[in-house]
Order: C-alpha cells, then structure tokens, then sequence
C-alpha cells in the first residue's frame, strides 16, 4: 500500500486513541523492544509478515483474537495483548450498536453515515463523492434495490460481451444515479440489501474502468464499493472486491500489494462462500507464482480446487455468478502458466485452460479470448510455434470486437513472444496481425 492512500497510521493525533490505537502501539512497542522484525514475529507465529503489519496499524481494522493470543504469547506479554483486544472490541460493539440504531430511527436524510470497519482502508470520507448531503430524501423501496441490481446485470453484462470500453462510462453513470440511495430512508430488513447492490455495481463500475486503464477511477469505485461492504456487513462482497483491487495492483506489476490484498480478503474466510474462496485462492495461486513462489502456488491451486468442488451453483451471491467451472479452470491455469515455464512442462498449465476456452461460452467472449492469448503464448514459448500462432490468431480475430485494455496487452506479450520464431511463416502472419492490432484505434482507449 502506498503511504498516504488509506494508510491510517497517518496523523493519528487527530483524533483521541482508542483501545485498538492503544493496542497496535503496543504490539508495535513491544516488538521493537524485543529487537524483532515484522518478519521474524511472524514466523515465530506462523502468520504472514502483512498481518503481522496491520496489526500495528492505529485506526485500522481490530486484529483477530487468534493473531493477538499468538502474539502476546511471543512477546511475553502476560495477557497484556489479550486484554486490550478484548477492551477493543467491547468498543467496537458498542459503536455499532449505537449506529444501529441510528441508522434504523433517523429519518433525516444526509445523515453521517458510519461503516463497520474491517479493512485497513479509511473509509469514512467516501461518501460524499458518491452519496452528496442534499442526497435521496425519500423511503427506498424494494423496487429501487431491484432497479439497482438490473442496472448491475445491464453493466456486467456488457463489460463481459464487449470489454470495460464500451461498459465504463454507462456504468459510472449508473452508480452515481444510486448511490444517493444509501442515504435514503431505509427499513432495517432492507439495508444489508440496498447497500450490497450499490456496492456491487459499484465493484462493476470499478472493474469497467479498470479495463480501460483508468486506474484513478477504479480505486475510487473500489473503495466505495468496500464502504458498502462495511456497512452492510458484507464479507462476501467485502472479499470480491479486495480480490478487484488485488488484480489490479498486480496488473500494475505490484505483486507484493496483490498479495497482501488478497491474504486481507481471506480473513475469515469461515464466513465467505465456497466459490469465493476457490476465487480467493486462485488469485493467491497466481501471484505467489508470479513471486516464484511456485510449490506453494501449486499447494494454492489444489486448495482452489477443493473450494469448488464445495460450490453449490445458485448458493453464491450475485456478484460470484461469473465464478462457474469455466472461469476457475481460466484462473487456475492462468496461476500455472510461470510453473509451466519455469519447469518447462506445458501440460501443467495447458490442459485447464484448454478446457476453459472450451467451456467459456457466447456470454463471456471476454474470458474466452484472454484464455486463448494465455494458452497461445504458452505454447510459442514452450510448445509447437505453428499451434500457438493458430490459437493466437483465433484470439485476434475474437479481440476486435471487444475494448479491453488488457487484452490489447496480453496481445503484446503474445507479439513478444512470437519474435524468435519469426522464421515460421504462421508465426510470421500472427506477428503482422498482432502488430495491426496494437494500432487499431478502437481498442487503443
């Protein structure tokens, strides 16, 4: 994480400690008193150094009693550790229930709104941006919530068929039509709802941009997508939209920070859905094997694998829907492709993918066309260049009717790929192709 982006160590004398500030400067004290790094307490506890991390962070999200007890026990703290987590979070219970009530009494609209705060992120400013004072006056009905999430299916929808160019400005417009919702009058059977939805089509519009490279724009949606989730209480939606923001981070080449978002949404994971953490675990295959880290990707899809096998199609909340058989073996291979190369053995990778790209169907050209650029630039590298410059052409052909930044780039690693085999006179047509594309002004946006 980028200091000064959500880092709520920042100016800390703002605002009276509380017990959890009170506690992350002691785990903090208490480390540095024992000549300890972040890195060496965690593995004394068997926790990554990231979690080790957030818990010295003032403001943030309150440590799990587990984490605290561990830490406590390294640090000889007597149960100093224990007990201030355990004060911390009689606070936290009190606050919200406190704002409970106001939420499900007010009927003043533009009333402050306050989230559940479990995610290092400072989220208490977002939503004016979204949900202005002088907001939604009125009650919110059933028929909003509904009208919310169609315009979602309508953006998804989109952005699946035709890439994040043709979904991005549609979908903003959308969520800035309804997020003053969330300031409406709302009966308290009906909140978790409206504020899921939102935030759902806020991840949507997040991730619409995102593919166009308006990396600005994403992390904003993003975040307010995670308000959303804080307020509802959503650790399923919570967990979707961190592993967004991991993706992103580690499209923008920061794999450690696409980790550390990813072991952040996984935090308990007891109360996401089987097909989130096959997704969750997939993504943490991919960027371990990006780290090199490729024995425990391998060990990371095997888990991914037993998640889904867990899955109940139709148990899943509506943002997973997309999480079927074909996208998991998509993401799977994808997370196998470096172990492929680095052991030089395509069939490591290639056989999910291959059956993703035959499972991918006509509603999602999107998925299908990244997974063949994947499978043809595995092959050119390793396998038969012929076969890679047919599946490679194959995915050309499939690009020019989407606009998605990241497939123009996959192309380019495809391109790159097919230099050394230039000789080929397939490979030759696919390298010509490639270069026409990448000047192709409809995806260049």
């Amino acid at each position: 994480m980028t200091r000064g982006e959500g880092d709520p160590t920042i100016e800390p004398h703002r605002r009276p400690p509380t017990a959890a500030d009170q506690l992350a400067r002691e785990i903090k004290r208490l480390r540095q008193e024992s000549d300890l790094s972040q890195r060496v307490l965690a593995s004394m506890i068997g926790y990554s150094r990231q979690y080790v991390t957030m818990t010295e962070w003032e403001g943030s999200n309150l440590p799990s009693p587990e984490i605290v007890a561990a830490i406590d026990n390294a640090l000889e703290a007597n149960g100093a550790l224990v007990a201030l987590r355990a004060q911390a979070d009689a606070d936290r219970q009190a606050k919200r229930r406190t704002a409970a009530t106001s939420f499900a009494t007010t009927d003043e609209p533009g009333k402050s709104l306050t989230a559940n705060v479990f995610n290092p992120f400072n989220l208490e400013s977002v939503p004016s941006r979204y949900a202005p004072e002088s907001g939604c006056a009125r009650a919110v009905a059933w028929s909003d919530v509904e009208q919310v999430k169609e315009a979602t299916r309508r953006a998804a929808t989109a952005e699946n068929l035709h890439g994040g160019g043709s979904a991005n400005t549609a979908a903003s417009q959308q969520l800035y039509a309804f997020a003053p919702l969330v300031r409406g009058r709302t009966a308290p059977e009906m909140r978790r709802a409206l504020f899921e939805a939102v935030g759902n089509l806020s991840a949507v519009a997040a991730f619409a941009a995102f593919d166009i490279a308006d990396f600005a724009t994403a992390d904003q949606h993003s975040r307010f997508a995670l308000w959303c989730a804080d307020a509802a209480g959503s650790w399923d939606l919570r967990a979707s939209t961190l592993a967004d923001m991991a993706r992103m981070a580690a499209y923008t080449s920061d794999v450690d920070k696409a980790l550390s978002l990813i072991e952040l949404a996984q935090v308990r994971s007891d109360r996401l859905s089987s097909a989130t953490r096959a997704m969750l675990s997939a993504l943490r295959a991919q960027f371990l094997a990006a780290l090199g880290r490729t024995d425990e990707a391998l060990s990371e899809v095997a888990r991914s694998d037993d998640y889904f096998a867990d899955s109940v199609p139709g148990e899943d909340p509506p943002w997973m829907c997309y999480y079927d058989e074909a996208e998991h073996l998509g993401s799977t291979g994808k997370a196998l492709i470096p172990v492929a190369l680095a052991r030089n053995q395509m069939e490591l990778a290639a056989p999910r993918i291959g059956q993703a790209i035959r499972r991918q169907g006509q509603s999602y050209p999107r998925s299908r066309t990244f997974s063949l650029t994947r499978l043809a630039t595995l092959t050119m590298r390793i396998g038969d260049p012929k076969e890679g410059a047919k599946l490679g052409m194959q995915a050309a052909s499939q690009a020019k009717t989407l606009h998605s930044r990241g497939i123009c780039d996959e192309l380019q690693v495809l391109s790159r790929a097919s230099i050394k085999h230039l000789a080929i006179p397939e490979v030759h047509g696919l390298y010509s192709a490639l270069t026409n594309y990448s000047e192709t002004p409809e995806v260049s946006e």
